[in-house]
């Protein structure tokens, strides 16, 4: 698909992932349409109809999404199900009406069984049930990918559907509430050594592992795959490594400056004992490899993380 004149509308498009798509999109030459969540409420069947009515797209990728880290899932089972389900429910179905060109969604890693063997093959998602702290959530990703090829087969919708690794980069969600791991340690470390603490107390045992993908790389990867994919089958997008919790934690102490001890609270979950994607199928059906090392990103975002607060700490500063 040349996407140059296509009328995109973009879900989640002020998110941490639509930003940076909604840049590459205009790069093609595509005319953004912007989904703001203030603006048009996802989870309601009649806000979304009248979005296709206005808007009138050729091609979706629905982005918006409501998660969190393990904390955030644990608090929040009922509504992650319940939003996320009912904003691609809704989506889809309004794709159908409106005959969209192509419907993008992004699912998640999450909709993976507890067990998986590593590395994630995209012939192991139906193995068994997901890790019971994220379950709710992964479940209705993985519920949208049926629909997706339940209407590719009845109404001829060209839907695909990316599972990526857990993201993180510059304009992540740093809010201790809700946090992925990656800005969780930042946020963590850096407060630590800014206010010369001797230990810092991170979740669970350190001896799971997670794959990460930079924020960057997973933006080219879905405009690439709205170009090039058109299969119902679902698609691993990563890096193709693997890092246990407790390196991880490890080489962001450093980045930040923080030569205290690291503790682990092992009352606290570990979530999913290990996760690697096989990345083979994004390369062989779009073209997608991954290119930022995880070092050079953790240091983007640490770098990004310090000059948002200098600029939140620069009135205070000025003040007499």
């Amino acid at each position: 698909m040349d996407l140059e004149g296509k009328r995109v509308l973009v879900t989640g498009s002020q998110g941490f992932l639509g930003r940076p798509v909604c840049g590459r999109l205009r790069d093609r030459g595509a005319q953004v349409l912007l989904v703001r969540h203030a603006e048009h409420d996802l989870t309601d069947a009649r806000a979304v109809a009248d979005l296709f009515d206005r808007a009138t797209p050729e091609v979706v990728i629905h982005l918006a999404a409501e998660v969190g880290g393990i904390g955030a899932n644990e608090a929040n089972p009922g509504r992650f199900f319940y939003a996320n389900m009912a904003m691609g429910l809704h989506l889809v179905e309004e794709a159908r009406r409106h005959a969209v060109e192509k419907f993008v969604q992004v699912g998640t890693v999450c909709s993976y069984p507890r067990d998986t063997p590593v590395p994630f093959r995209e012939s192991s998602l139906w193995d068994g049930y997901p890790e019971a702290t994220n379950a709710p959530y992964g479940l209705a990703k993985k519920a949208l990918l049926v629909m997706l090829q339940a209407y590719r087969e009845q109404y001829g919708l060209e839907g695909i559907y990316l599972m990526p690794a857990n993201l993180y980069g510059p304009g992540d969600n740093f809010d201790p509430a809700s946090s992925h791991v990656i800005p969780a340690l930042i946020e963590r470390f850096e407060r630590a050594h800014a206010e010369g603490r001797e230990e810092v107390l991170c979740w669970g045992s350190g001896e799971a592992s997670r794959e990460f993908l930079y924020v960057e790389d997973c933006a080219e990867a879905v405009v690439l795959a709205s170009e090039r994919y058109t299969d119902g089958e679902p698609v691993n997008v990563g890096a193709g490594r693997e890092i246990k919790i407790r390196e991880l934690a490890t080489t962001i102490a450093a980045l930040t400056g923080f030569t205290g001890s690291i503790g682990w609270d092992r009352t606290r979950p570990d979530g999913q004992p290990r996760r690697c994607l096989d990345t083979s199928a994004a390369r062989e059906r779009f073209g997608f490899s991954a290119s930022t090392q995880l070092e050079v990103g953790l240091r983007a975002t640490v770098d990004w993380f310090r000059e948002r607060d200098l600029r939140r700490r620069a009135p205070e500063m000025a003040s007499p």
